[in-house]
């Protein structure tokens, strides 16, 4: 994960703050559908399972995977997103979303019994996200934050830095300092853990974590290169030599192909009856 900057300085990366990246994945709504992961079955299974009924709040939906998941599993899911792009795609495909961000939506008497957030938690404020779904949740409903983290070659990342480097030289944010699959998101997962405590409305905290690995072709992992939040803005004059410089490192030096390494994390807690808050 690219670290992002801050302004003013900050210990911990604050994503919810870039508003023009956070809401610049609907460029192109029918790449993102198709080349982002779904999450593991066995963590939905987990998730469902887990949760007291079937009605769901899926915060930051995008076009509706997790959302389209959950369904199948016999969840009735229902979307916010900022971007009305990424809410009409999901829309498309049978979730019914709502076009706002978290913190600003207005729920009226909703409530649900699982309120999850589909690699999506990072963008939405984590003090006013983690009250509000203590709000939204029912006593002994699920809140579930999902990410994927992975690990790219060695010579495929230096690929993309480079180029990155070169082809936008202004740019401040550090491609290279994308930590191990294990601790790819730890700030962000630590930062979210933290405002659920705060609110005192949680059980324990937990974190569910599953790792699986994707086999890419060249031409599979350069068609999903540009949903990845600093490539969404650039223009085809800076992407395409990008996508040429990485889309070469990949033939050079994994025989057109590689496996990434997937660790699928899920950060959990349970709601409080209302007499413990």
């Amino acid at each position: 994960m690219p670290t992002l900057p801050s302004d003013p300085p900050s210990p911990t990366p604050e994503p919810h703050r870039y508003r023009q990246m956070a809401e610049s994945f609907g460029v192109d709504t029918s790449r993102y559908d198709r080349t982002r992961q779904p999450y593991p079955q066995a963590l939905v299974d987990r998730i469902v399972a887990a949760s007291p009924g079937r009605d769901v709040l899926d915060v930051g939906c995008g076009t509706g995977i997790a959302a389209r998941q959950f369904q199948a599993a016999g969840c009735d899911v229902r979307g916010v997103e900022p971007d009305s792009r990424m809410a009409d795609f999901a829309r498309r495909h049978g979730t019914p979303v709502e076009v706002a961000t978290f913190e600003d939506w207005e729920p009226g008497d909703a409530t649900f019994n699982t309120v999850i957030a589909a690699t999506a938690w990072h963008w939405i404020d984590p003090a006013i996200g983690a009250a509000k779904a203590a709000r939204l949740l029912r006593p002994g409903g699920l809140f579930a934050a999902l990410w994927h983290a992975f690990q790219t070659p060695a010579q495929v990342q230096e690929a993309v830095a480079t180029a990155y480097e070169r082809i936008v030289p202004d740019s401040p944010v550090d491609l290279r300092a994308t930590g191990s699959l294990q601790d790819a998101y730890r700030p962000i997962l630590s930062k979210a853990a933290d405002a659920l405590r705060a609110t005192s409305a949680f059980g324990d905290v937990e974190e569910w974590r599953y790792r699986w690995q994707r086999s890419y072709t060249r031409d599979e992992y350069l068609d999903q290169l540009p949903t990845q939040g600093i490539f969404t803005g650039l223009e085809t004059e800076r992407l395409s030599p990008l996508l040429a410089a990485v889309g070469s490192a990949i033939d050079e030096y994994c025989g057109g192909g590689f496996v990434m390494e997937y660790s699928t994390v899920a950060l959990t807690a349970v709601r409080r009856p209302l007499t413990e808050s």
